[in-house]
């Protein structure tokens, strides 16, 4: 028993002999920058460059990457879409998921669907399904997201004209455009959504505005 209350006292005077250097260095420096003893050297700084490890990126590979489209239509590429095309797409590639005329296959959202067409209750009525066509703000969107992320199965798969068309497909179905009227960089920008009037810039101080 006295072995063991000499070894608890042992650990005690021990822990307090740490914590009392500690508070001594950090009386001393509160920065934490005290002085190293003599026979132990600073960290070198860290190079630049790690030797042969990582090269600068080729600009094909930035541009693999750089893929944003914004609300103005900045990064769409060249290619056009039309309604009869992007049904063909929608019905091979998305319809498994989204349902043949975007109306969702659980748990996969749906896609088309215009209520309320009046004001915006969707912070206090749940019972609204937020769709292309009742929320998103920019049809360019559209393009982006479809262009990076699906189809599930092969995100980046598709082609310019087949994202296009899909998105022809959509906002026609969502009765935003006509059937007729064919998409491409210069017109898809220029499609007013029903949502785009709840959406505002973000101007507040202190950072980039978002939209």
């Amino acid at each position: 028993m006295s072995m063991c209350h000499g070894a608890r006292a042992a650990i005690a005077l021990l822990c307090v002999a740490v914590v009392a250097g500690c508070g001594d260095r950090g009386g001393a420096n509160n920065s934490g920058d005290a002085a190293l003893p003599a026979d132990v050297k600073p960290a070198p700084r860290a190079p630049e460059r790690f030797g042969s490890i990582g090269r600068v990126a080729t600009p094909a590979e930035v541009a693999a990457w750089d893929i944003d489209v914004n609300p103005e239509g900045k990064g769409l590429p060249p290619g056009r879409g039309t309604y009869a095309a992007g049904a063909a797409v929608f019905a091979q590639k998305c319809a498994s998921c989204h349902g043949p005329k975007g109306e969702g296959i659980a748990p996969n959202p749906r896609l088309v669907g215009r209520d309320p067409r009046e004001g915006f209750p969707f912070g206090q009525d749940l019972k609204y399904v937020k769709t292309v066509g009742n929320y998103w703000p920019y049809a360019t969107t559209l393009y982006d997201y479809i262009h990076r992320a699906m189809p599930l199965s092969a995100p980046g798969s598709l082609r310019p004209d087949e994202i296009y068309s899909v998105v022809d497909f959509l906002l026609a179905e969502n009765e935003i455009i006509d059937r007729s009227a064919v998409m491409d960089a210069k017109t898809l920008p220029a499609v007013r959504m029903p949502a785009r009037e709840h959406f505002v810039v973000d101007d507040r101080r202190g950072g980039a505005a978002f939209r």
